[in-house]
């Protein structure tokens, strides 16, 4: 069905150098005569609204009971958010990964983010979709201004926006849905193979750095809450024998930036596709060399630690240690073994904080975590077979991710041809069966407040 889209017959020039042409009969409206700023403050009255957040999926309800994420040190500054307004960021925009919502709710939102209320012409959802798209694909740069890369309200409300007949903006809403439903679901199936890959991986993992190769050697208690037996040849040495803790800073901040993840482990961010804020500067972050463990204080119950195999820099909140006898050591071992589920067990049990998701393991008591440390030889050994058992898995999960990259860039480039006029979708979606919507991917809960929320990776 998709396939059979076509342009309109007749284009216009739009004037708008992010839009370009735009089908003959639109109209283009400066956005002071769509929306209209409100700033409502809710003041003493905080205590009486819902906190709502702009993330990815849009504008949801914060459960602040749980202690996650960052929270204004003075509610009373957020503003009030009535059903069907619509909420900007318009600071930091290129990395910001989402900058339009449509709330769907009642409630107040921090006073960073610019509140618009709709005047009625056309569809407010289809205003919501079409700088969606503009910022999926970060168009808006020409009104972009200062070092943080800010859009002025009132320079916001003078840009025009394409309005299609009524008729026609409800059926490309419609179409938009019903596409992105259907791409949503390939998406979430390949999650669901690449979670059962990862947990397969896992168990591999787990067995071989904790129990060995050799089911028929002799066994002895390892002391290790959650673990059980070990090896009896196997050494059980607490950290503090292993490693040391180093504090070196980089002068100038031009070292490879690396990046920690409970995923990944340590790799470097130029490889992956982050959209956190970066820091203005990197001039005394932390460096670290090949064979390093790199541990995220305040992640590290969840994974967020690895063994770099690169020569770089990391954040300064961030605890570096460095083996005292690295010919004895493995590191490819020790990451595997420090993300395993016993240790991250263990891990959780060592770390501090007065809230389940700040726990934060200090360099005092990952000192005293138990590390069992088999022969080198068998530790290189160990890592060979764990390579050799998984690399299918590793294949077949880059396949799938990159199956997943694919289906988004579509989505992002057909939201936007459909929003722009590019492809006519008023037939189609006029015989489209009526569905209910969706629902909410899990991941709804990436806040942009919380940018590190995804991948637990703070740099």
């Amino acid at each position: 069905m998709i396939t059979d889209l076509r342009p309109y017959e007749a284009y216009k020039e739009s004037g708008l150098p992010w839009l370009g042409q735009v089908p003959s009969h639109w109209e283009l409206i400066p956005n002071r005569g769509l929306v209209r700023r409100r700033k409502v403050l809710v003041g003493q009255r905080h205590s009486e609204y819902r906190l709502l957040s702009l993330t990815k999926q849009g504008v949801i309800v914060r459960d602040i009971s749980t202690g996650k994420g960052k929270f204004s040190s003075d509610m009373g500054t957020s503003q009030e958010v009535r059903n069907g307004d619509l909420i900007f960021c318009f600071f930091d925009v290129p990395e910001t990964p989402r900058t339009v919502g449509l709330s769907p709710h009642e409630g107040m939102i921090t006073g960073a983010y610019t509140v618009f209320e709709f005047l009625g012409k056309g569809s407010r959802e289809f205003f919501e979709l079409f700088y969606r798209a503009m910022d999926d694909r970060k168009l808006l740069s020409p009104l972009y201004s200062g070092l943080r890369n800010t859009i002025p309200a009132e320079r916001f409300r003078a840009v025009k926006t394409p309005q299609p007949l009524a008729t026609e903006q409800a059926a490309i809403v419609r179409f938009a849905n019903w596409a992105n439903d259907r791409l949503e679901r390939a998406i979430r199936a390949k999650r669901k193979v690449i979670t059962l890959l990862n947990e397969q991986k896992q168990v591999i993992i787990q067995r071989a750095v904790t129990g060995g190769l050799y089911p028929g050697v002799t066994l002895k208690p390892s002391g290790i809450p959650y673990l059980g037996n070990v090896a009896e040849h196997w050494d059980v040495r607490r950290a503090k024998y292993l490693y040391r803790e180093v504090d070196e800073r980089s002068k100038d901040g031009s070292e490879e930036l690396l990046s920690v993840s409970h995923i990944t482990g340590v790799t470097p961010r130029s490889q992956k596709n982050i959209t956190m804020f970066k820091a203005a500067s990197y001039v005394g972050h932390k460096l670290c060399q090949p064979g390093d463990l790199v541990v995220n204080t305040m992640w590290a119950w969840m994974g967020a630690l690895g063994v770099s195999a690169y020569a770089g820099i990391v954040s300064p909140s961030y605890a570096v240690y460095r083996p005292r006898e690295p010919e004895s050591i493995v590191g490819e071992y020790i990451d595997h073994l420090l993300r395993s589920r016993p240790y991250i067990g263990n891990i959780i049990c060592r770390s501090v904080g007065l809230r389940g998701s700040r726990l934060r393991l200090y360099p005092e008591e990952f000192f005293r975590l138990p590390l069992i440390l088999p022969p080198v030889e068998e530790q290189g050994q160990i890592v060979n077979e764990v390579r050799q058992k998984t690399a299918h898995m590793g294949a077949k999960i880059s396949r799938l991710e990159r199956g997943i990259e694919l289906l988004r860039e579509y989505r992002t480039r057909l939201v936007a041809d459909v929003v722009t006029g590019k492809l006519d979708v008023r037939v189609i979606a006029a015989g489209l069966p009526e569905e209910a919507p969706p629902d909410v991917p899990s991941d709804a809960a990436d806040l942009i407040e919380e940018p590190e929320a995804a991948e637990q990776e703070i740099v």
